[in-house]
């Protein structure tokens, strides 16, 4: 939209070749979506006289791809749009498509950091590693790092939902499997939280959704009157998170729309209520 491109030429990709990341070129997070954006793609598109548009992403990326893909063909262009799966998510599947990469290379290196916070607990003998991995919509990592280390707790966010959880009943398992530890001499051990997991629980759902109209309609006040527009239980829940989780859950969504996991500290989250629950 923006018409702001880089010519790729062998000098400047040698320095990054056979490096992982995707520091070259960056990332971008727009979407098209009105007419005057789709305008802009069109004239930046015929302005460098592209033959292709090749979109790199996940399940959002490759989603938003198709939009400008069939204005083009409307348009009788000569570009193409070609979207290449690429999410570490790992929830990019398909026939065509069986893992996209990204993934196996992930999960890789968290396990053997898992690995290694693992040993450190079990030689200290006396802390509780609460770890956080990526994951907004799914547990796929969490998932298949647990697999690969055998921590003392793994808590899988689809499950969470499938059961309809609730932020207690999450704290109340963690707590359990603490003091059972305990009783046989286990005061250390790993969990392994994935970090859309507030996402997943139907109860925080409802109240995300909640703060997404009242930020949406620009009616948050520091005198907290805004919170009268919350449901009496929303209130509840949201008066039960930590006062930094509220904080977060209150930061500016992402372009598409979403909360910002990545910037909510979930794992902290839990170590918070989890010791709330023992010292009682």
């Amino acid at each position: 939209m923006k018409g702001k491109y880089v010519e790729l030429t062998s000098d400047f990709v040698h320095p990054y070749r056979n490096q992982g990341g995707f520091d070259m070129i960056c990332s971008g997070r727009d979407k098209i979506e009105t007419p005057e954006q789709f305008k802009q793609a069109e004239e930046t598109v015929t302005k460098l006289d592209l033959d292709g548009l090749l979109v790199i992403g996940g399940d959002d990326s490759n989603t938003n791809a198709c939009l400008p893909a069939e204005h083009f063909t409307v348009k009788n262009m000569k570009i193409r749009v070609i979207g290449c799966p690429k999410t570490i998510d790992g929830d990019l599947k398909s026939k065509e498509v069986p893992a996209s990469f990204g993934f196996d290379t992930a999960c890789k290196i968290y396990s053997e950091m898992i690995g290694n916070v693992m040993i450190d607990a079990r030689s200290t003998g006396k802390y509780y590693h609460f770890v956080r991995l990526m994951g907004r919509a799914a547990s796929h990592i969490t998932l298949e790092c647990s697999l690969q280390t055998h921590p003392n707790i793994t808590i899988i966010g689809e499950e969470v939902f499938e059961k309809k959880l609730t932020l207690k009943n999450v704290t109340d398992y963690i707590v359990d499997v603490i003091c059972k530890r305990a009783e046989n001499g286990y005061n250390y051990g790993v969990i392994l939280v994935p970090e859309g997991l507030i996402d997943f629980i139907p109860e925080v759902q409802e109240l995300i959704s909640e703060l997404n109209e009242v930020l949406a309609q620009g009616n948050v006040d520091e005198e907290g009157q805004w919170e009268k527009n919350l449901k009496e239980e929303t209130l509840k829940i949201f008066e039960f998170l930590p006062q930094t989780i509220q904080e977060q859950l209150m930061l500016e969504r992402d372009p598409h729309g979403n909360v910002q996991v990545a910037k909510i500290e979930t794992e902290k989250m839990l170590i918070q209520m989890v010791e709330t629950e023992l010292d009682k």
